[in-house]
This record gives C-alpha cells, structure tokens and sequence, in this order.
C-alpha cells in the first residue's frame, strides 16, 4: 500500500531539482548542472567559523584570520555550503520562497559537516525568531533545519530552547561591530528550558552566518544559562572570494 501510495505521489508531484526545477530521478535532489553550482564546503576549514581555508588537510586543526583576532564565544563551528551561485539561492529559496522542502536535504549536507565534533549527549536548537517576525514569515526556517538535523543525527532538539525577546532592526548592510550592538541581549534562554540545559553540550542551528553577531548572541545566553560546550552550524557561510 506505502508502494503504491509513493507511486501515486511521484506521478502527481515528479521529481524536480531543488535548484532550477528540472526532472531529476528522486525528490530532494539536484541536477548535474546545479551540483556543480553548489559551492559545498570540503577540505580544511576554519574550526571556529567553518569558513573554507586554503591549503592544509581536512583534519587539520586551524582559524583564519577573524577567529584569531576575535574568537568567537562557541567553541566550534561549521557549515554546509559558502553563500554563493547555488548556496545562495537555495537559502533564500527556504527563508523567503516558502521552500520548505528544501530543509531535509540540507539538513543531510548540514549532519556531513558536524559529523566528527558533536558530543553524544548534544542537544540541537534553532536561533529564534521574534513573534512579529514569526506572524509574517509564518515558519522559522532555523527551526525547520534544526528539526531535519535532529531526525539525521538522532540527537535531541529542543524547538523552544531560545526565546527572542526584542524585535530587531535587519541587520543586512551594517558593520559587525553594528550586528553585535543591535543584537546584544535580544536572545534568552526559556525559563523552563534552564534545568535540560545545565553543563550540557548544545549545537545552535541557524540558515547563515556572516558575522557571526547571531550566534554570538545565543551562545552567551546558553552560556550564562548554565549549558556548554556550545556549538554553531549553519547550512551557509559568507566568506570572501579568494
């Protein structure tokens, strides 16, 4: 019955490329074309912000040059795709096209990059979005990867861990030392959620990072709570072309 229920989908629905819509052998997928499109992260990267760095080995422990000068408050951090050609778009395709299949594919390009750094007992959660936000866009699409990375993991999430309690002004265009000004103290810890937390290991899940003002923010919050280490993986990074 669950055969013929897939077949009946298929032939409704076919199988499309996440990138550019054309007929692919399986949903959830990309074409040739769009593979090679997509800039995945590989080789060595940065440990603390997953940014792409030349040379060295993959298993190789190095930072670039904005990790040492200002490390930041998490102590790891990785992502899936640079924001560029395809990794852009699909971004952009789940936060503002209402793309929400797209998040357990990347979530699986997501679970790849943390594979090797997550602690068994880690808890997973999404950076928060404010309500008013929330009611316009109607999904938080940090949510939506947090959820898809917990199912390919199997480690716990916790959709409400973070709570955003001021509306923030967006932040594209502005300076990092802006981002963090705009943003410090906007995130919290939920009330009920500070006993789960206490000394454990967490992995904050958000769609970009660029400089990483966001996730600096809950990661103070998680640890003025009481929990760490705390982690950050996004499906995406800005970083410079080189």
């Amino acid at each position: 019955m669950l055969a013929q229920l897939q077949t009946a989908v298929g032939l409704l629905y076919p199988p499309s490329c996440m990138g550019c819509a054309q007929s692919i052998a399986s949903h959830g997928g990309l074409c040739g074309a769009c593979w090679r499109d997509t800039p995945f992260i590989a080789g060595l990267v940065c440990d603390g912000c997953g940014v792409p760095l030349p040379g060295g080995t993959p298993d190789e422990v190095a930072h670039c040059d904005t990790c040492l000068i200002n490390p930041p408050s998490w102590v790891q951090g990785r992502s899936a795709l640079v924001y560029r050609d395809m990794g852009r778009k699909l971004v952009l395709a789940l936060k503002h096209g209402d793309r929400q299949d797209i998040a357990k594919p990347a979530a699986h390009w997501m679970a790849r990059s943390v594979a090797n750094i997550l602690p068994a007992n880690t808890l997973i959660a999404p950076i928060p979005l404010h309500w008013r936000r929330m009611m316009k866009r109607r999904f938080n699409q940090s949510a939506l990867l947090a959820r898809a990375l917990s199912q390919e993991t199997g480690h716990q999430c916790c959709l409400d861990l973070l709570k955003r309690i001021r509306h923030t002004r967006p932040l594209e265009g502005k300076s990092r030392t802006e981002r963090y000004s705009v943003l410090h103290g906007a995130i919290r810890v939920s009330t009920g959620a500070r006993a789960t937390i206490k000394g454990r290991p967490i992995l904050l899940v958000d769609d970009v990072m660029t400089s990483g003002a966001t996730l600096s923010c809950a990661t103070r919050a998680c640890i003025d709570a009481g929990a760490g280490p705390i982690r950050v993986v996004t499906l995406a990074r800005v970083a410079k072309e080189t």
